[in-house]
């Protein structure tokens, strides 16, 4: 009798296993996807801006800063991982907040990196520290002995026994091992063969009014990626590539179309995904929404494309899958079908009015607070455009299931210094059933001043609907 309770007590948890893993499953992203929430394991937002991907051992592990919506104090550096850069796996705090120093409570800490140091084994993150008012810059660094543990920090990263003043940087790894750190403004140091020292400065001044630097280098050019000093505001960023890290380096232009503020983001990193076939590259960006940074900033990340030595962002994809065996990239249709913002579907409370643009553009809008629209339908997944200017505001996005349970939720933030139609929420896909989606006017905005009392951000509180669609 024992035994056969044993079984049966075996077999109930296998079906309970079998149930919770299908349900993983259908939880999840095909694709990657830009300029929406991403929802991570635990189906929370992901919160990882600043940030950079290594590779180890068939994973892809990100690190960013974690925010708060009540402030820019660092709240901790966080860290993912994903088997396929779609679904994200929510790892743990990997740099908490440290009782004093440099990254004790109401501190900055800013643009997370980390290597692994090839001569002892070791990662070592580097990270931009500051004061609420960015007037103690310095570059610290931590370290783990594993990829995905708890880092200890240890403090500023020296040249010459004196540390480092300055704030945004980056990092690059080159293909012999040796590991180089890029400050704001164009200086690249080359780090000790153990990563916690500068030994040299191998170029100076290359972009003195840059910042968010990256790297990568592919066919032997070296490429230096930066933006413009516009606090969290975007901008077109720029590029410069060079035969060698040393230099000369030289000015090549913007790398996005002109006005499109490199599609609304910041550069932060550019990932090298190298398969049998070939080896794309993944520009990395953030799309800032202060105050709102835990809820509402976003991601760009999107595919870059080559002409000899050329690069660009020629063109904006919603969403694109990779082949992490062949390396190669392919854009991911989203939808079939769309509903436009008049279809009976989309049930509106009151003050919503039209807006058209010209004759695509068309969308239902309001910047009353509490005004609302809502979707019920029958699917898997759902998600809906909007159409994006100097005026929009933040929207709260709710999802329930037909018990009227809340699935998910997140702030959508519709602010664009250019008006334009863009993806601002995609579910992930869900087991197919009964839904009903509520957007809703917060009558907040994303608006800021920065260290020189410049003024930046939205102008209004709108929240728009231009489409809708429904996967089944």
């Amino acid at each position: 009798m024992k035994l056969l309770h044993k079984l049966m007590g075996l077999f109930f948890l296998l079906l309970i296993g079998k149930g919770l893993l299908a349900q993983k499953k259908l939880k999840s992203y095909n694709a990657i996807i830009s300029g929406i929430p991403w929802f991570d394991n635990q189906g929370r937002i992901v919160s990882a801006h600043g940030a950079n991907i290594i590779k180890e051992n068939g994973k892809y592990y990100l690190f960013g800063e974690a925010h708060s919506d009540t402030s820019n104090a660092f709240v901790g550096f966080n860290c993912y991982s994903s088997k396929d850069l779609y679904n994200w796996k929510f790892e743990r705090v990997a740099l908490p907040v440290q009782s004093s120093g440099r990254l004790g409570h109401n501190r900055v800490g800013e643009r997370v990196k980390v290597m692994k140091c090839p001569e002892t084994g070791e990662y070592i993150m580097f990270m931009h520290t500051d004061t609420l008012s960015y007037r103690d810059p310095c570059i610290c660094y931590a370290t783990s002995s594993t990829i995905n543990g708890v880092y200890k920090f240890e403090g500023p990263l020296l040249r010459n026994g004196k540390p480092i003043k300055k704030w945004d940087m980056g990092t690059f790894q080159d293909n012999d091992g040796v590991g180089y750190l890029l400050i704001h403004g164009g200086d690249i140091y080359k780090l000790s063969r153990d990563y916690k020292r500068i030994v040299a400065q191998v170029a100076k001044n290359i972009d003195p009014d840059g910042e968010s630097p990256a790297m990568f280098k592919r066919h032997g050019i070296y490429y230096y990626l930066s933006s413009n000093r516009t606090s969290w505001e975007r901008n077109d960023n720029y590029y410069f590539s060079a035969n060698s890290i040393k230099g000369p380096w030289h000015f090549r232009g913007i790398f996005a179309p002109k006005g499109t503020l490199t599609w609304n983001a910041q550069t932060t990193f550019v990932l090298p995904i190298q398969g049998a076939l070939d080896t794309s590259y993944m520009f990395m960006g953030d799309r800032w929404s202060f105050p709102l940074q835990a809820s509402a900033a976003t991601y760009v990340w999107q595919p870059i494309s080559f002409i000899d030595t050329s690069i660009s962002l020629s063109n904006y994809l919603d969403a694109w899958q990779v082949n992490n065996l062949t390396g190669r990239i392919s854009q991911k249709e989203l939808c079939k079908g769309t509903i436009d913002s008049n279809d009976k579907i989309i049930n509106y409370s009151s003050h919503w009015s039209a807006l058209k643009i010209n004759d695509t553009l068309f969308s239902k809008r309001s910047n009353v607070k509490g005004a609302s629209f809502s979707i019920k339908f029958d699917g898997r997944q759902i998600g809906f455009y909007s159409l994006v200017s100097s005026n929009g505001g933040y929207g709260k996005v709710v999802l329930f299931d037909k018990k009227g349970h809340q699935v998910l939720n997140c702030i959508v933030d519709m602010y664009s210094k250019y008006t334009a139609s863009a993806l601002k929420f995609l579910s992930p896909i869900l087991s197919k059933n009964q839904y009903v989606l509520t957007v809703t006017v917060l009558g907040k905005k994303s608006n800021w001043s920065d260290k020189r009392k410049s003024d930046y951000g939205s102008t209004g509180e709108f929240v728009s609907i231009e489409k809708a669609f429904i996967n089944n």
